[in-house]
């Protein structure tokens, strides 16, 4: 299968659809690639939105959000790549018949309806990031069926729960963040309740539960999850609950949208590099200074789970997540540049993978 037919396939989808007994140790292999996929697949709409803010100006809210997101979905990826070592597989990212592309579907035909794309922090890029991270039964709205992230994890977690004894423990890492909230360490996945919590983790912090809007893993309090707090960006207010109906309802205190870098949405295929809308030269070098430092950095990222020994995979580890502050600067660098003809926009990262 050719990358983009890969990248747009219904592959969770198709997973999803097989009974039960058929959920071998292949399925659970394939399942917990996927979960790779899709926490990666996250990352960059958030971090342009989040590179775009103009820090100088405003309150900082906005920003803080993000950035704690951001940081949850990071924990979420070491997580998702712990779940699949500890069932004998190897996470695959540096490869571009994997890497997501923008703008397009989420991995696996979860949200089919939904085009993710790369732009800066708007009002339709944070309805955007809230569809991404939407539960089946949202506290503030009702919302049509759908192959959710949540439901996928749900059908991997009754997967662990029928057959414990494929959980390994092979080559897990650790590396401990508390300071981003009580749920971000990554911790080894060596037995049915260490999976069980860190599903539970990646499901409540992205949608919350069925009795609240906030994260019950929180790096600070009244934090909300994922969900929720773009729900209230997007709204411009707080979420509070009515006490007379008990419903939650978003009338409480006013969150500004932040000023921004004006990034416009990465067209399909990236910036074209030939033709009369090809942007300059030096443009295009910081395009591809932009997507070389990715891919050095998934390829960084892949090593750490492909190492036996755990002070060498933990040393590796260390030094990708080092690499991820370098992919900044070229992004806000090209935020700096406006499109000829754009109507003040500016260009973005494309998030391209590129092999050595």
């Amino acid at each position: 299968m050719n990358a983009l037919l890969y990248a747009r396939s219904n592959r969770i989808v198709e997973l999803m659809q097989q009974p039960t007994e058929r959920r071998d140790a292949d399925w659970m292999r394939e399942a917990a690639q996927q979960a790779v996929l899709l926490e990666l697949a996250t990352l960059p709409p958030y971090l342009c939105g989040w590179w775009s803010i103009d820090t100088s100006t405003g309150d900082g809210t906005v920003f803080d959000t993000l950035r704690e997101i951001i940081f949850d979905e990071m924990s979420h990826l070491g997580l998702a790549c712990n779940m699949l070592t500890t069932i004998g597989g190897t996470p695959v990212l540096a490869d571009d018949t994997v890497v997501p592309r923008y703008p397009g579907p989420l991995p696996g035909g979860v949200r089919p309806e939904l085009s993710v794309f790369l732009s800066g922090m708007t009002k339709d890029a944070v309805e955007m990031y809230s569809r991404i991270e939407e539960p089946d039964h949202p506290l503030v709205r009702a919302v049509a069926e759908h192959t959710s992230i949540g439901a996928f994890y749900t059908a991997l977690l009754e997967a662990f729960r029928e057959h414990p004894e494929r959980i390994t423990g092979a080559r897990q890492l650790t590396m401990f963040m508390p300071h981003h909230g009580e749920g971000n360490n990554v911790v080894p996945l060596t037995t049915l309740a260490a999976v069980e919590s860190a599903i539970d983790v990646i499901k409540e912090q992205g949608e919350g539960t069925s009795a609240s809007p906030d994260n019950p893993h929180p790096g600070a309090e009244g934090e909300r999850a994922h969900y929720y707090a773009f729900r209230e960006i997007f709204h411009g207010r707080k979420l509070e609950r009515n006490p007379e109906s008990g419903k939650f309802e978003f009338t409480g205190a006013e969150i500004a949208m932040p000023d921004t870098l004006r990034m416009g949405v990465v067209p399909e295929g990236g910036w074209p590099r030939t033709g009369p809308s090809a942007p300059d030269a030096e443009t295009i070098q910081v395009l591809d200074e932009f997507n070389q430092a990715y891919s050095a950095l998934l390829r960084s990222l892949e090593k750490p789970w492909q190492e036996s020994d755990a002070s060498q995979a933990e040393s590796l580890l260390f030094d990708a997540v080092g690499q991820m502050s370098a992919l900044q600067d070229p992004a806000q660098r090209l935020m700096a540049r406006p499109i000829p003809g754009g109507g003040g926009k500016t260009y973005g990262p494309e998030f391209r993978y590129v092999a050595p």
